[in-house]
């Protein structure tokens, strides 16, 4: 049996991504963002968002078809996003998968957004292990999860009970004054300055959270120490680096971040990681990550930078599992479910 040729469409943010993929194979992966346009918010505008798929996903979609080289009959399914994420911008891709698939009378997989960050992994390092743990870093989500069949089967261990990694990324990146969104910004900047210049403090790490939060984030506290350092600063009109104060933070940020990941593999017994979700292309992060699992005799995947943000291949790779695993097709009435925990690989 050949393996199955399919079309990933993803539209649960700022991304348009159409990826066709067959197999482990891909074979085309076409983006268009709108990031530009939400800048001079300072963050994502729903509206705007929902208006740009609108535009871009015709033209993602005949670039995505042309780069494969494949006619749109030859595709097996369609694999779309049906959450989480933003409502109106998920109806949009829902929307016109399910035009695709009726019109070309194939079956329809909604996939859930979060596990395909960690699925799009399998397009350069082949399937994962099982079990495997995954490190899900994002602008709207950290989570620790067990992947026992990326297809049918995970459990999530661990989450952020206040902000996301790169939630805080974005809400430092505004106070020092640095563009949107702040991730790639805060990084590139890190690298002129001293990590270990402030001690800034890593949040759920203290003794007494190790019972109810041993496997849970929390960055809004960085978050308030790093604006309260600064605020101190600026009021008595003392100079300082921003560089500094940006390694710092993401020095923060990597440490209890990979020192939760590597805490959480070695309680269940689990030799596999695998980094996935928009922070996961912040070089720091990757950097520490694989010296403490190295150290940890932990086997760490990691896709290339470019697969780390939002896209169609990873809706499709994870789209051509479920096909493969002989999952049942979603219905063609399935909504948008901007809730979709991360336990529910399809709907």
């Amino acid at each position: 049996m050949s393996e199955p040729l399919i079309l990933g469409i993803e539209s649960s943010c700022d991304e348009t991504g159409v990826g066709i993929v067959r197999g482990y194979e891909l074979l085309a992966n076409e983006v268009a963002s709108s990031v530009e346009e939400h800048a001079r918010f300072g963050g994502v505008v729903p509206e705007i968002a929902s208006r740009a798929h609108l535009e871009a996903m015709t033209p993602t979609l005949n670039r995505a078809v042309e780069a494969a080289g494949i006619d749109l009959n030859e595709i097996d399914a369609i694999a779309v996003t049906a959450g989480p994420g933003l409502m109106g911008a998920l109806v949009v891709g829902l929307s016109a998968a399910k035009a695709l698939a009726f019109a070309l009378k194939k079956p329809l997989y909604g996939v859930n957004h979060l596990i395909a960050h960690v699925g799009v992994d399998m397009l350069e390092h082949g399937p994962l292990p099982k079990p495997t743990m995954a490190l899900l870093v994002s602008g709207g989500h950290t989570n620790l999860v067990k992947v026992t069949d990326i297809a049918s089967e995970v459990e999530e261990i661990g989450t952020t009970i206040d902000d996301a990694a790169g939630e805080a990324y974005d809400k430092v990146a505004r106070l020092l004054g640095l563009a949107y969104p702040g991730g790639p910004v805060i990084d590139r900047l890190a690298a002129e300055g001293n990590p270990k210049a402030i001690a800034f403090p890593r949040g759920l790490t203290a003794r007494h959270d190790w019972e109810r939060h041993r496997f849970n984030y929390s960055f809004s506290g960085l978050k308030t120490a790093v604006a309260r350092w600064v605020e101190i600063r600026k009021r008595d009109g003392e100079e300082f680096a921003v560089a500094d104060v940006a390694a710092s933070f993401q020095e923060a940020v990597a440490d209890v971040l990979t020192a939760k990941a590597i805490d959480a593999c070695q309680f269940h017994g689990i030799d596999s990681l695998v980094l996935g979700g928009g922070v996961a292309a912040n070089s720091r992060l990757r950097q520490l990550l694989e010296l403490r699992c190295t150290e940890a005799g932990i086997t760490l995947r990691r896709p290339s930078p470019r697969l780390c943000t939002d896209n169609g291949a990873m809706i499709a790779v994870v789209g051509s599992e479920l096909v493969r695993a002989g999952i049942q097709p979603s219905s063609m009435t399935i909504s948008a479910y901007s809730g979709m925990p991360i336990n529910q690989v399809s709907v």
